[in-house]
């Protein structure tokens, strides 16, 4: 499918796919959208000093790239697992402009280092940071007990309705320990309901730029 990188409201970069209509992050800012659903509704409400993150997209690896940073900040060690099953490509990577929106350029290498590293392997990417790159299909996970946080961060559910399934959110439900979170910039009824059938306990909360609400999954 074709994908064509472009510049969302914010500055930052994303990738859109016309076929579908479809971009990999909020054309109101892709990186607004991810501090605001990913890590100010994620990370911050996880105050462990250790914390084990499940991504559901990959993607771009903006979403790991400001973990990184912000786990600095808190001093958290981070074991982050990213799934994509169909990941982009050095040319799309060298176009993201992340480091230098953030202005945060003395991490770019750490960017690199994110997308350097062999998928299917656990890499220390930084002293607090480790992680794992997953090629995989959504429907194939099968980890259990294993995170604190999801990031939820699938293509939305008018292109891919299967992606926000009970079936699938039960999967997220089993991969989280005890008190996880799992956090999506999605608030459809439909996913709502399929949230709470597969065991969440949920809150909508105010979204992103663009966006009215978003969810919050508990499994308590």
């Amino acid at each position: 499918m074709k994908r064509e990188v472009i510049l969302t409201s914010d500055g930052s970069t994303s990738i859109h796919l016309p076929e579908w209509g479809e971009s990999y992050h909020s054309k109101h800012g892709a990186i607004q959208e991810a501090y605001h659903v990913f890590i100010k509704n994620g990370l911050f409400q996880q105050t462990l000093p250790a914390v084990s993150i499940l991504e559901i997209g990959f993607g771009t690896g903006l979403n790991a790239f400001i973990t990184l940073i912000e786990s600095k900040k808190t001093a958290q060690t981070i074991t982050y697992v990213g799934v994509e099953g169909f990941p982009i490509s050095v040319e799309e990577i060298s176009q993201m402009n992340y480091a230098s929106q953030l202005n945060a350029t003395e991490y770019q290498a750490f960017f690199k280092k994110i997308h350097d590293s062999p998928w299917e392997e656990n890499q220390l990417i930084e002293a607090h940071f480790q992680l794992t790159k997953r090629n995989q299909l959504f429907a194939d996970i099968t980890d259990e007990n294993q995170f604190d946080l999801i990031y939820f961060d699938a293509f939305g559910y008018h292109v891919q309705p299967e992606l926000w399934s009970v079936e699938i959110f039960h999967k997220m439900y089993k991969a989280l320990k005890k008190n996880g979170i799992l956090v999506t910039y999605a608030c459809r009824g439909s996913i709502k309901r399929a949230m709470l059938e597969a065991g969440f306990q949920i809150e909508k909360l105010q979204g992103p730029p663009g966006k009215r609400e978003m969810l919050r999954g508990f499994k308590i």
